[in-house]
């Protein structure tokens, strides 16, 4: 139980909601193997392929093992299917995203091709959203020099006039024949009073939990409902900005973003007067000299840069004390 925690009294914040746009990112890799390589294969030569399953169901786009016997299906069972085909469901697009296959507004929807017992995801490109039907007829429209890709193609109602361009390509099957895919996500999230009332604590050098309502243990970040009973959490309190290490781990590797040469190690830090661990940074110490148990203390960035976010404490660093006691965080691994 936490037990270094000051209650402080906090009233409903004023004014705007703390929101901020988010975009998280990464390229997903993986191989394509003799399946899905034989349908990117096909892409490349303007040919649409499913796989026949043992009771002779035809998916597309193919898959690798059997939905109903779950054996290993065979690069031979590879089939072409038709370029056109009919809407199962769709939806509309009206505001296209950065990262959308068509920069003017388009449908998405699930496509059964003719030959094929499964539907495929894919972009319709029509006028408006009243063009749109369950059931229209629709064909494939292809890129002037197919790459491989899903991108190399899009789809529009039968005998429809030519659609805009597709946007930039993304997404490319390298030398090895792994496809490589750029993923990303753009939203905005609104913080809630708890995480609002945590974000404005550290923009003033505080680290602000909360207590539940039906027991003395102590989260940081606060919540708005107890995760354990779902019913609305207690008080406010400040918390200490000093904790200990409980579990670690150290990064070795480079990846894109990163801001910090390896090696260096991201931390589970136990706060005083908190009882769950938050994680971040142990930096001012070698790597291989980090260990659970140690005593640190959190470096704040100079308080004119402090924002609403944990940026505003750049790391935490060893205290210099004793190590803790193994039985008074070991609940906490």
């Amino acid at each position: 139980m936490a037990t270094d925690s000051i209650a402080v009294q906090i009233e409903a914040p004023e004014g705007e909601a703390l929101s901020a746009p988010l975009r998280p990112a990464f390229d997903y890799t993986r191989s394509t193997g003799p399946i899905l390589g034989a349908f990117f294969a096909g892409l490349r030569e303007r040919t649409l392929r499913g796989i026949r399953d043992a009771s002779g169901r035809v998916h597309v786009p193919p898959i690798e093992f059997d939905p109903a016997t779950h054996e290993a299906l065979s690069a031979s069972s590879i089939v072409d299917v038709a370029q056109e085909g009919e809407v199962v469901s769709w939806t509309w697009v009206a505001e296209p995203g950065r990262t959308a296959a068509l920069s003017t507004p388009h449908a998405l929807a699930m496509i059964r091709l003719d030959g094929a017992d499964t539907a495929l995801l894919h972009v319709v490109a029509a006028g408006s959203a009243e063009e749109m039907s369950t059931g229209m007829r629709v064909e494939a429209r292809w890129i002037a020099e197919p790459r491989g890709t899903i991108h190399d193609l899009y789809f529009a109602p039968v005998g429809s006039d030519p659609a805009p361009e597709l946007a930039a390509y993304r997404g490319e099957i390298d030398d090895s024949g792994r496809l490589v895919t750029p993923v990303e996500l753009d939203y905005t999230h609104t913080a809630g009073f708890a995480e609002r009332t945590f974000l404005r604590g550290l923009a003033e050098g505080k680290l602000i939990g909360r207590r539940r309502s039906n027991g003395p243990e102590v989260y940081v970040p606060p919540r708005d409902w107890c995760p354990s009973d779902g019913v609305p959490m207690g008080e406010f309190v400040e918390v200490s900005d000093t904790g200990t290490v409980t579990t670690f781990g150290i990064v070795n590797a480079a990846f894109a973003g990163q801001k910090i040469t390896p090696p260096y190690v991201t931390a589970y830090i136990l706060l005083d007067g908190a009882d769950l661990p938050i994680q971040h940074l142990v930096l001012g110490v070698e790597a291989g000299e980090v260990r659970m148990g140690m005593r640190v203390r959190a470096h704040w960035v100079p308080e004119p840069e402090r924002v609403y976010s944990m940026a505003s404490i750049s790391h935490f660093e060893p205290t210099g004390e004793p190590d803790a006691p193994r039985d008074s965080f070991d609940k906490h691994l």
